[in-house]
């Protein structure tokens, strides 16, 4: 029977215990003593958000397929169980055997969201390990990083001994086999990490320098070792039917955010937005075949016993076999009373005839993503939606028996008027007037638009790296704008606003742009006492305010200022697939309010053929 790392005293105090005990259904174990890499894999924030992340999961898979790898989970401990680890002394341990992390040979860490760096400070000192990779002897951990966030790794380099750049399923065999080689040798940490910079896809960054201009613009990076690649290159999946996929996924004991079966059924996206980091740096779009889908869809039902199942994509109504797989999934799931989730899809008539056969229509909601009030502004961003594409699609939902609906938009995007933070307003107008336009007797009860607006965050590797953010009062007055125009609207009771917090945003610009000095903010911020700064509960805007303050780092540097396309950026030794011209022609394509079609209608030319699949190879651009 495992012995656990907090003993039944520590339990009682603390909320959820059972987000430490591990012993789930499907968790994997193994015989430490038959392995001989032992992989801690942590999510830097709470179990049920960690839990439901299907990369983490995939990865964890993997590894656990080798014989001489174990794979264990970790998550950030909440700030009660925080508290008392650090007054009792107890090291970070991973759920399935219990044991220390710092006595694994590898800690990864995937980092999904930049307002989770200061808990990556977390994991590393409560498994008592040094904070910088400089500071750590032979018996520590590798420490390596990935995920989307690690696509400009540099505000966070000084804490990490490698970054895996791209999708995991590529390169870790060849890690891990060098690891071994390396120890059966004797070699030392520094020569292993030597050996693994050359790796395509792994970037070491204690092997690269940076300078700055006098205008603390950034001057030079480059290598520092003979061997050392200038160019990092991300990792590609190109055949996904063949790759590994976690059919007998961990069930948690307690509900996660996506308590269900996640079935993934393409990577990438074809639309190219302009703001939307993840459709740039997953290209190309891939798909997966149906039949194989449908293989796993009854797998991971019958080992999990879940009773709803989610598709997964950046946008599921692109994926080419939608209809035989929706068709599929009603039928088998019919007898079994499963759910059917199905995000990110356009609303039209073959969505909403599909969601009024797995959801109920009294209950449910459908999403709108508009992003801009204005077509103008919409072009801007290349959102490829027009104004009677919404109105149909409210139209249509409203006549199928709904009466609620979510928009979606973005605030401070580049080129942004009054007029168009203004037709946030009047396009919630416009889709409540759609829903009393039908006859009476066939409405179901008072219409409910519920508009939600972020604030832009210009991202690494998209057209608008290079432009400036607004300050947190600009932001604010911009939320107030769209706030009293929409009390003016004659329908305004049936129209519901909110918007998301202006002082995150800003530090998310700072933390998502920065270079190497950002490290030291982050390091006094959390020293100070910032954590789960993603959690509204738990953010503290003072802390981070005394930080900059007290490390002479500007953030206004980072975040109000426009950048020139000749300027260096922290993120430019990584080649993301697209390519730096491509993007300067959207950012230029962006200001003239010209729109560039998505992929299936014509090739735009982002450098994403190379890698010889996708719809980049369908033949149809």
């Amino acid at each position: 029977m495992r012995k656990l790392a907090l003993n039944d005293e520590i339990l009682l105090k603390v909320d959820k215990p059972a987000r430490y005990i591990g012993g789930e259904v499907n968790a994997v174990m193994k015989d430490p003593e038959k392995v001989s890499i032992r992989f801690a894999m942590a999510f830097p924030d709470v179990y049920e958000i960690g839990m439901s992340h299907l990369g983490m999961q995939i990865l964890c898979h993997m590894f656990n397929q080798r014989e001489d790898v174990w794979c264990e989970r970790v998550f950030s401990p909440w700030t009660d169980l925080d508290a008392l680890m650090r007054q009792e002394k107890i090291p970070l341990f991973a759920l399935e055997s219990q044991d220390p992390v710092k006595d694994f040979d590898f800690l990864g860490i995937t980092i999904q969201y930049e307002m989770c760096y200061t808990n990556i400070l977390q994991i590393l000192d409560l498994s008592q390990i040094p904070l910088t990779a400089t500071e750590r002897g032979e018996d520590c951990p590798i420490v390596i990083g990935g995920g989307p966030c690690v696509y400009n790794p540099e505000p966070i380099a000084e804490f990490f001994d490698l970054f895996y750049i791209g999708e995991g399923e590529i390169r870790y065999d060849e890690l891990f086999d060098l690891y071994l080689a390396n120890k059966k040798e004797g070699g030392s940490r520094e020569e292993f990490l030597l050996k693994a910079a050359a790796i395509p896809g792994i970037y070491v960054p204690r092997f690269y320098q940076a300078s700055y201009h006098e205008d603390g613009t950034l001057a030079s990076f480059s290598p520092t070792r003979p061997g050392v690649p200038e160019k990092v290159e991300k990792q590609v999946v190109m055949d996904l039917d063949t790759s590994v996929y976690p059919t007998k996924p961990v069930v948690p004991f307690i509900r996660a955010v996506q308590d269900r079966v996640t079935l993934e059924i393409q990577r990438g996206c074809i639309r190219g937005c302009r703001f939307c980091q993840a459709g740039m740096i997953y290209r190309p779009t891939r798909e997966k075949d149906v039949e194989v889908l449908k293989n796993y869809a009854r797998q991971m039902l019958e080992n999990t016993g879940y009773d709803e199942i989610s598709l997964s994509s950046l946008s599921s109504s692109d994926y080419s076999q939608l209809r035989e797989l929706v068709d599929f999934l009603i039928d088998e799931c019919a007898d079994q009373k499963v759910n059917i989730s199905l995000p990110s899809l356009r609303i039209d008539s073959f969505a909403l005839d599909v969601m009024g056969k797995v959801q109920d229509v009294r209950k449910s909601s459908l999403t709108f993503a508009p992003e801009a009030g204005s077509q103008r502004l919409r072009d801007v961003i290349n959102k490829g939606l027009t104004e009677e594409d919404i109105l149909q699609g409210a139209r249509t939902a409203f006549q199928g028996g709904w009466n609620k609906v979510k928009l979606y938009f973005m605030l401070g995007l580049p080129t942004e008027t009054e007029e168009d933070m203004k037709g946030i307003a009047h396009l919630a107008e416009k889709i409540a007037e759609e829903y009393y336009e039908i006859p009476k007797d066939q409405r179901k009860g008072k219409v409910q638009v519920n508009v939600s607006t972020s604030f832009f965050v210009p991202k690494p590797f998209t057209p608008f790296q290079w432009a400036s953010m607004f300050s947190q009062k600009d932001f604010e007055g911009k939320a107030k704008v769209v706030k009293e125009e929409i009390r003016a609207q004659l329908n305004q009771r049936s129209i519901h606003y909110s918007w998301h917090e202006a002082d995150v945003t800003i530090l998310e610009g700072f933390l998502g742009r920065g270079d190497r000095r950002a490290a030291q903010v982050i390091r006094r911020a959390y020293e100070k006492g910032a954590l789960y700064d993603a959690w509204s509960e738990t953010f503290h805007q003072n802390i981070w305010i005394e930080a900059f303050e007290e490390t002479g780092i500007s953030l206004d540097f980072y975040t109000l200022r426009e950048r020139s396309t000749d300027e260096l950026l922290p993120w430019d030794f990584i080649d993301a697939g697209v390519t730096k011209k491509f993007l300067i022609r959207e950012w230029e394509r962006a200001q003239e309010g010209k729109v560039t079609p998505n992929c299936r209608m014509d090739c735009s030319g982002c450098g994403a053929k190379r890698y010889q699949g996708g719809v980049c190879y369908e033949g149809q651009n």
